[in-house]
């Protein structure tokens, strides 16, 4: 893409301000922390309920950034940049996405649906790409944004389209529609996802239709509602001719009909019709869902005219989709992101800017197979890839296959091997030690046998931690917050149990304003890890001190004692505005000044220049429950006359917070200057109405080592607390309560998911394993288990052990495995 700046004034109907010279870009951005950022990058500074961009663009400009779509240009930044000012950047990224694609006459397939778009549209790609030059949404860019971000990276080589649209409202699909163009269209399932933003599934069918408004062809699943739905959008839109392309398990009618189903053994076995013949197709999956997703797939290559034959050869070759990029321990402090299964220059794009967001070590390190389906030729393909690669400051690349390999030279501290095999020949020759290591390989080089090499050896069980949950309750809370209130989030206690760095270092992405932590130890693990961000320590002891002022944290001062020890040692280092924090007692009675020690305390502090009052903070007791309203109504009350006094009396200004997550919600006028954010951000709430608004961060996972079958009258583990009454399936789950398992969640308190149906866990749990009845489940050894998460989720475990979820999530024991993934 090169694109002449001046030409999209007319197309985004945009104010120009800047210079005479023609000017060409050949990227588009939105984020302003990507090291892709660069002098012929057009940035859309977009603003949202909880960030604009706008606020960054002085700092883009220092890096080299000139060219901006922006809604007003800030202050400083007139006359240093050329600006594009329109009335919306979201609609003006749209606006320029429908331009670049109406510029390209190929087919596309558009797809949309409530499960199942991503997956099929990453299925298609590869049965078609044998046939066709393709551009695809990476990963699930489906969204307002994603869309257009996926559209513009089409190019001149490419001659299919296959892109997703997901809604979640109505008035949205239109909008992408117009940037789709779709010419093939495809409705996977109709499931619940977003039920919430339309009034009946009727509207949410005749809404997902829209993106088929011009499309000559739609392919779907028959049944009732939706052949209803259909007829009357047909009826509306009269573009002809129109083929309604179906296909159906029990309607004959059907352009393809699935007269037969068999699975087994993780495969299944098809019989279709179709044209007045009968076919047989495997497929490599027996759950229905995948089932589903492979028969929109063939009845699409039935409409391209495959033949059986060519079909039953490229169906059986399907595989399972990673939809998302997971980040693991690695073997020698290393950390490793795994995108082994896709290798495509735009999600290329997207992992290196995960890289640099989740880079644990200094030192960056990218093994890359060859990449396909990009659109351009060799020489320019890696010619981009290397700038990309220097752009993001990679310190080595390990290239595998043959095309890479010729284009070495291309690339600086680059090594390069013919395929895996000669890689992994010489692993043992290669130094993995203290690197972030991104694996982004096509599924043909098998790069899971390179993840396997350098990940960390743990026992099976794993909590898996979803980055993208994490984001999307942070700016939940954040939307609750006065424009100008700032955040600081609790990772204390090893980010409540899912992994403090990780997540440390996700907040720090999203420019969160502080961090906090119990001890000194954790916040001088997260300063060696890298961390950046202001760090407040709530329970120092006077003993860490000294540790405080070398790794500059900021800590709680909560008692005259610790106020003077403080200052004592500040003084001996000659400290001058050392930050600290003032917190007051207005009614916990935990930690704190209590307001017959304020005069005290200020007499302490007048004059004294070895230390800054950074913020003044108190705790509230009851924030969560409402029955105690008024008792938290007295906390803010004392808290603002305290914090009022000290600040009058001592002539500062410094930042004042007192709500915690539920004091977020319930108390929206106690925000003050700052709030803090912990359980939340992790999915839990107290409040039922709000928790159906947060997302599960969180997965206990497991497997099942053995299944044995006991007869009536044997029992189960120690103390024979269970007796089977009959015949009877268990199955061993390697997790017990040295990894943080509740011995009151056995004995058939609690159960696990397994094939999303519950297992009872049945007699007491054990210091390293647990077991279930698995009677009425169809399950095997290694099958996954689900111990919280979804179901059971944390808040229903501390519900029947009478504890809080903070207690559950917190005693997940280190020896788990954290696996992160976006």
């Amino acid at each position: 893409m090169s694109v002449n700046l001046k030409n999209l004034v007319s197309v985004l109907h945009a104010n120009w301000t800047g210079s005479d010279a023609a000017v060409f870009i050949d990227h588009i951005s939105i984020d302003s922390r990507s090291l892709q950022n660069g002098s012929q990058t057009l940035f859309f500074a977009l603003s949202g309920l909880n960030n604009d961009a706008h606020s960054y663009i002085a700092e883009l400009i220092e890096k080299g950034v000139q060219n901006f779509v922006v809604e007003y240009i800030p202050e400083s930044c007139a006359g240093k940049a050329n600006f594009l000012v329109v009335p919306s950047t979201l609609e003006a990224l749209q606006k320029f996405a429908a331009y670049h694609r109406n510029l390209f006459d190929f087919p596309v397939i558009g797809l949309t649906g409530s499960n199942g778009k991503t997956i099929v549209k990453e299925w298609l790609n590869f049965l078609l790409s044998p046939d066709y030059n393709i551009i695809r949404s990476p990963k699930s860019y489906n969204s307002q944004v994603g869309v257009p971000l996926s559209v513009v990276a089409i190019n001149e080589k490419h001659n299919l389209g296959i892109f997703e649209a997901g809604i979640s409202t109505v008035n949205e699909m239109e909008k992408l529609e117009q940037i789709i163009k779709p010419t093939i269209g495809i409705l996977t399932n109709i499931g619940t996802a977003h039920d919430e933003g339309f009034l009946n599934l009727v509207q949410k069918i005749d809404e997902k239709l829209l993106l088929f408004k011009e499309c000559p062809v739609i392919i779907y699943q028959k049944n009732e509602i939706v052949d209803s739905c259909l007829t009357q959008f047909v009826a509306e839109y009269m573009l002809h001719p129109r083929k309604l392309f179906s296909w159906s398990y029990t309607d004959k009618t059907a352009d393809v009909f699935i007269s037969k189903k068999e699975s087994k053994n993780e495969t299944t076995v098809l019989q279709y019709q179709y044209k007045n013949e009968k076919h047989g197709l495997k497929i490599p999956f027996s759950d229905s869902a995948s089932v589903e997703n492979a028969v929109s797939c063939l009845s699409t290559l039935l409409y391209f005219e495959y033949d059986p034959e060519t079909i039953q050869s490229r169906m059986q070759g399907l595989y399972p989709v990673e939809m998302r990029l997971e980040v693991k321990n690695g073997i020698h402090n290393c950390s490793i992101i795994d995108d082994s299964y896709s290798s495509d220059f735009q999600s290329l794009k997207i992992a290196l800017d995960f890289l640099e967001s989740q880079k644990k070590n200094a030192s960056k390190t990218v093994i890359l197979s060859d990449i396909f389906q990009s659109g351009f030729s060799n020489e320019e393909l890696y010619s981009k890839v290397a700038q990309l690669i220097t752009d993001n400051k990679v310190n080595r690349v390990i290239g595998i296959g043959t095309t890479i390999s010729l284009f070495k030279d291309k690339f600086s501290n680059c090594i390069t091997y013919q395929n895996t095999a000669e890689f992994i020949a010489d692993f043992e020759n290669l130094s993995f030690v203290n690197e972030t290591i991104l694996i982004k390989g096509a599924r043909s080089f098998q790069f899971e046998e390179i993840v396997s090499l350098l990940e960390e050896k743990t026992h099976e069980t794993i909590l898996e931690i979803n980055l993208n949950s994490i984001s999307h309750n942070l700016n939940f809370f954040k939307s609750k917050l006065a424009d100008d209130v700032k955040i600081m989030v609790m990772v204390k206690a090893f980010g409540y149990g899912n992994g403090g760095l990780e997540i440390a270092k996700l907040l720090e992405h999203h420019k969160v304003d502080y961090l906090g932590v119990a001890f000194a130890d954790e916040g001088i693990s997260l300063k060696n890890g890298g961390i950046k961000l202001p760090i407040m320590v709530l329970n120092p002891e006077s003993t860490s001190f000294a540790s405080i002022i070398q790794y500059q944290l900021e800590p709680e001062i909560y008692s005259l004692k610790g106020l003077n020890a403080f200052l004592k040692i500040a003084r001996e280092k000659n400290l001058k505005d050392f930050p600290i924090h003032i917190k007051l007692d207005t009614g916990m009675h935990r930690l704190g000044f209590e307001e017959n020690t304020i005069e005290e305390l200020i007499e302490t502090l007048k004059g004294n220049s070895t230390v800054r009052i950074q913020s003044i903070l108190s705790h509230m007791a009851t924030s969560d429950d409402m029955k105690h309203y008024e008792f938290a109504l007295s906390q803010i009350r004392l808290f603002e006359k305290l914090s009022s006094k000290l600040m009058n009396e001592l002539g500062v200004n410094p930042i004042r917070h007192i709500l915690n997550t539920s004091g977020i919600s319930n108390f929206p006028d106690a925000q003050y200057n700052m709030v803090r954010l912990g359980i939340g951000l992790y999915g839990v709430s107290n409040d039922s109405s709000e928790q159906k608004y947060l997302e599960n961060v969180g997965t206990l996972k497991s497997i099942i080592s053995q299944i044995r079958t006991i007869p009536a009258g044997d029992s189960v583990g120690y103390g024979r607390r269970f007796m089977a009454e009959k015949e009877t399936r268990i199955a061993t789950i390697p997790i017990g309560y040295a990894d943080g398992i509740s011995r009151l969640w056995g004995n058939e308190v609690g159960y696990v998911t397994i094939k999303n149906k519950k297992a009872p866990i049945v007699g007491s749990v054990c210091m390293d394993m647990l077991m279930v009845n698995v009677s009425e489940i169809d399950c095997k050894e290694g099958d996954s288990v689900i111990i919280f998460g979804e179901s059971p989720t944390v808040t229903e475990i501390a519900e029947a052990l009478k504890t809080i979820p903070y207690e559950i999530l917190t005693s997940i024991s280190q020896r788990v495995k954290r696996v992160f993934f976006r």
